[in-house]
């Protein structure tokens, strides 16, 4: 694997930044529009794709176009092979890759390539979906992929605007994690009773294999291995960000569940990690990681969430056949990461945490999960979060409550009508008995029911055929 350029640093640490809608502006996303050389810009919903390139090579100490035009950078540097597949080695990890954007010969993008399939290429880039993201684009709309020149001018690299209030604790929290991920996976293994196979820094053959984007076969397998037995901590760091920090959501987690949750994805795999947080929790065991799984872990009492959390751990390791060959070191892992857990959870309650609001971007912006020593707000539903009525059990306890003493009262008036004999033959005071039963469990359903509600309600449409 190649060596990170200094930029792609730059560009990794403003991953998730999102424009803020209406009339405010992400502080974050206007230094960039300022270290690229346009200063004068006054909102984020200006095209950025070129101010984020520029920033990130600003910061690196290199000069950018200086222009906000995605297509500037079709003839800035040298150029790259655009032709070449997974594994070749004849594509850099960081080169810019300029786009079309549709059929206006004046639109473009541009980002940092960072993966690439046989029909497509990986991006790290600023306003992709309006954010800072890596996002996959065909091969077929590559207009240039070029490389600083040996010859481009170098200057003293610019610092981006950091304060209080846009400093990234989250950022902090996860470099701390990502030492300690490391300290525990070690350097090259290649233990023959290891079912992962060949790992170093804690990446499989498989980890490397996703990030490129390529099957694990026997044409890849040779690139592949020679790959993972050179590769650096700088250069996992962001594979451990988005196949595990980010998928496990340990960024928007109270900072000690993170550290535990983090391990525990890395170590166990995240879809088991989903599940044993939500059992640490008290939250339903489905393995998603929504909103209500995070309120449970905001509001839960955190020293007993990490000890269940940790119990889980221990129960799990011991189920397996290879405990016996590797127990020891995953126990002692376990209580590494508790005492981690503990120090790093109790360091940051000390100062307020701010809270964090979750987009569509694979991170967040710079702020983070609420602390759980403050009073815990329900996170706002991700899209896709929300559910139909006919799923709430608020809004059928209302209707049952009104069928059983609404509609028999009102009934006659609106063309309902349940006659005196029609009472007799149901029963006469059974009927009556029967009513009341109902009305009391829908009104029990309807205050139960919005006691836990954590999603709104969306419409469905629906046909019904008699």
């Amino acid at each position: 694997m190649q060596q990170q350029p200094a930029w792609l640093d730059e560009a990794w640490r403003e991953l998730g930044q999102r424009e803020v809608s209406g009339a405010r502006a992400n502080p974050r996303i206007m230094a960039l529009f300022r270290d690229a050389g346009a200063g004068s810009i006054a909102h984020d919903e200006t095209a950025w794709c070129a101010a984020f390139v520029g920033a990130c090579l600003r910061r690196a100490g290199l000069f950018g176009t200086g222009s906000l035009m995605a297509r500037s950078y079709l003839h800035w540097g040298d150029a790259v092979a655009a032709d070449a597949g997974p594994g070749s080695g004849m594509q850099r990890l960081g080169a810019l890759v300029v786009l079309r954007r549709g059929a206006d010969p004046t639109l473009g993008h541009v980002g940092f390539l960072v993966g690439e399939t046989e029909a497509e290429l990986m991006l790290l880039g600023g306003n992709q979906s309006d954010a800072v993201t890596v996002t996959a684009f065909p091969r077929a709309d590559v207009l240039a992929i070029r490389w600083p020149s040996a010859a481009a001018p170098v200057v003293e690299p610019t610092r981006p605007l950091e304060s209080a209030s846009t400093a990234s604790s989250g950022e902090e929290l996860f470099a701390a994690v990502l030492a300690h991920e490391l300290d525990m996976e070690g350097g090259w293994t290649d233990d023959p009773a290891d079912p992962g196979g060949p790992t170093n820094l804690g990446m499989t053959l498989t980890d490397i294999a996703a990030w490129h984007g390529v099957a694990l076969d026997d044409s890849s397998r040779g690139w592949l291995l020679d790959e993972l037995r050179r590769i650096t901590p700088a250069q996992v760091q962001p594979i451990y960000r988005q196949r595990y920090w980010l998928a496990s959501r340990a960024d928007v987690l109270p900072p000690g569940l993170a550290v535990m949750h983090f391990d525990c994805a890395v170590n166990q795999g995240p879809g088991r990690a989903a599940r044993l947080l939500q059992q640490a929790v008290g939250a339903a065991v489905d393995g998603d990681i929504g909103p209500l799984t995070l309120t449970a872990a905001a509001e839960a009492d955190q020293e007993t969430a990490l000890a269940t959390y940790a119990e889980l751990r221990r129960q799990h390791y011991r189920s397996l056949a290879t405990f016996a060959r590797f127990g020891r070191g995953w126990l002692a892992r376990v209580e590494k990461t508790l005492a981690l857990a503990h120090a790093l959870g109790a360091r940051t309650d000390a100062t307020a945490r701010p809270s964090n609001s979750k987009g569509d971007s694979p991170m967040t912006t710079s702020s983070s999960a609420p602390s759980p020593t403050t009073t815990a707000a329900t996170p706002a539903p991700a899209a896709g979060d929300a559910k139909w009525w006919g799923q709430s059990m608020t809004v059928w306890g209302a209707l049952i409550t009104a069928a059983a003493t609404v509609v028999p009262a009102l009934g006659p008036l609106i063309g309902i009508d349940l006659s005196s004999e029609a009472i007799r033959q149901l029963g006469g005071q059974a009927s009556e008995t029967m009513r009341a039963l109902a009305g009391l469990a829908g009104t029990i359903m309807a205050i139960y029911g919005r006691s836990r509600a954590a999603l709104p309600l969306v419409r469905r449409d629906f046909s019904l055929r008699l």
